[in-house]
């Protein structure tokens, strides 16, 4: 009997181990590092190099390309197939058994394996949720002249415009799922006679071709770069664009964060200012790979981990909150979790919280979603060069991308984190947050103003330091400027008396304020013989 439950543990333990898994395989080290930071040309555009030294971004080990040599080596391991790489995270993604990928440890410069199923109990999993079900119920409506009138204006986007500031000169990339009729489409004819679109790439298929799997991706990009003459303006129609393929709409798997973080990596090393992500993770095909509400922290996920490095890189991500505002399940899933992400719900053509926008506050605390912008009959091109109305978190995304692509164009020079928490304050909701709205709709003529004020002498160079999130619940992040790589962090109160103090650095840049009172502090940066002062709201 004994012997007859060891042959059937060990064939349940073989059965286990056969059966196909997803997981990162992470590496000890890179290749060629200090020739790669000593000439970043090499592994960057100077388009990037130019958007660092602007805003004093540091090209640091993560943007070198991981190891090539070490992934031919796995590549070559039998029921092993490698399906992304990331630089930022020195890893690969790959599929196949249990047993062959436990067995890739064996390797010398193979430090990790994390899986997908983090219990790796092996169930079936279930149908396939379709994302963008709300977005696909268009209601194919050709509008006149001012049908993206209304979305623009609740921002005061039509400022920006009066004042010239359109995108000229910024690069946008758009993470999606395809992006049909590019190439043809009249609401994209303007962009493609002035050269306008940098480049394309569909990272599941690994070609530039990036008709993808749906047209979803498509439809929000023309909410930022679209344009029809006397129908339709994009909310920054003379941007540049990089359109990348992230998604497979036919399933629904972890490899779709891998393959996003890799499309960041690639946005960053081609000098891309804004992001725009219309994409949520949460639930996937195998239910053993979902993730829990306590995932949601912006800092366990993949692509919470990925958004956080693009925020430490430099640029803007603009990220959907979802469409699960009316299910069991209403928060912001992730990336949109990510402190370093500014995470758009959804209102009415009013102003009115749409009651399907996915809500906060994440598991730590924090605001989300950050801001609000029209997602409900947003106007939109569709692949037919007409003028459709849609609904989606999808859409008040890029919507707002554009505007704060334009924002940046008055004041390219300052670093990102400062654009976003200007655009933050600039809510009507910033001093009275709501789990629906987070800080509400922003008025960017105010936070154009307030940007302008903004001073930025020899002596104010230290101010490349960034402090996220802001308004903070337990933790808050410094990011440090090119060149520095310790300093002293003080918090005092609003009457002067200090409250906490302790040493950071470029590695260890976090510190935990969840035992201070809520209420306005004042946070002082001591490096170098220069101090920096922030106003910072605990909650």
């Amino acid at each position: 009997m004994k012997k007859l439950l060891l042959i059937f543990t060990i064939l349940w333990i073989q059965q286990g181990f056969a059966q196909s898994q997803d997981a990162w395989v992470f590496f000890a080290d890179k290749e060629n590092v200090e020739a790669s930071l000593a000439d970043p040309i090499l592994i960057m555009t100077q388009e990037a190099i130019d958007r660092k030294t602007l805003q004093g971004t540091p090209i640091d080990e993560r943007d070198v390309p991981v190891n090539e040599n070490y992934i031919t080596q796995i590549k070559n391991i039998y029921g092993i197939t490698v399906r992304s790489k990331s630089k930022w995270m020195n890893c690969i993604y790959v599929i196949g058994d249990q047993y062959n990928i436990e067995s890739l440890l064996d390797f010398s410069f193979v430090t990790d394996v994390e899986y997908a199923d983090k219990s790796l109990n092996l169930f079936p999993g279930g149908p396939i949720e379709n994302k963008f079900a709300l977005e696909e119920a268009s209601q194919n409506i050709n509008y006149n002249y001012g049908a993206a009138a209304n979305q623009i204006e609740m921002l005061s986007g039509d400022y920006l415009h009066e004042l010239d500031y359109t995108g000229e000169g910024m690069i946008v990339a758009v993470l999606d799922a395809g992006f049909p009729s590019i190439d043809t489409n009249p609401g994209f004819q303007k962009m493609r006679d002035e050269n306008r679109i940098l480049g394309t790439y569909d990272f599941e298929a690994r070609i530039e071709n990036v008709n993808g799997t749906s047209s979803h991706g498509f439809n929000t990009s023309s909410d930022i770069g679209g344009f029809l003459q006397d129908e339709f303006v994009g909310t920054a129609p003379q941007a540049s664009f990089y359109f990348f393929v992230t998604e497979y709409t036919p399933s629904e798997t972890p490899v779709e964060e891998a393959w996003w973080v890799e499309a960041l990596e690639r946005s960053d090393s081609l000098g891309v200012d804004v992001v725009n992500t219309s994409l949520g993770y949460r639930g996937y095909d195998n239910p053993n790979y979902d993730h829990s509400y306590e995932d949601l922290d912006g800092q366990t996920t993949f692509s919470a981990r990925g958004a956080n490095i693009a925020f430490d890189k430099g640029m803007i991500l603009v990220t959907s909150a979802g469409n699960s505002g009316n299910t069991d399940f209403p928060t912001v899933g992730t990336p949109g979790d990510s402190p370093g992400t500014l995470t758009i719900g959804a209102v009415n053509s009013n102003g009115n919280y749409a009651s399907f926008s996915s809500i906060g506050p994440t598991v730590d605390g924090r605001v989300k979603p950050d801001l609000m912008a029209q997602g409900v009959s947003a106007a939109v091109i569709n692949t037919g060069g007409n003028v459709d109305f849609s609904s989606g978190t999808s859409f008040s995304s890029p919507i707002m991308a554009g505007v704060i692509t334009c924002l940046w164009q008055s004041r390219p020079e300052v670093p990102n984190g400062y654009i976003m928490q200007i655009v933050r304050e600039s809510a009507n909701l910033y001093n009275n947050p709501t789990d629906q709205m987070g800080y509400g709709i922003p008025n960017f003529e105010n936070a154009y103003a307030a940007l302008q004020e903004l001073g930025f002498e020899d002596e104010f160079l230290m101010s490349n330091f960034a402090l996220y999130p802001n308004p903070v619940t337990s933790k808050i992040n410094i990011s440090f400027p090119e060149g520095i790589s310790n300093c002293t962090f003080t918090i005092y109160s609003i009457l002067g008396n200090k409250v906490l103090s302790t040493e950071i650095s470029r590695n260890l840049n976090s510190v935990n304020i969840e035992s201070l009172n809520s209420g306005m502090y004042i946070a002082s940066i001591n490096s170098n013989n220069k101090q920096i002062s922030f106003k910072i709201i605990k909650e």
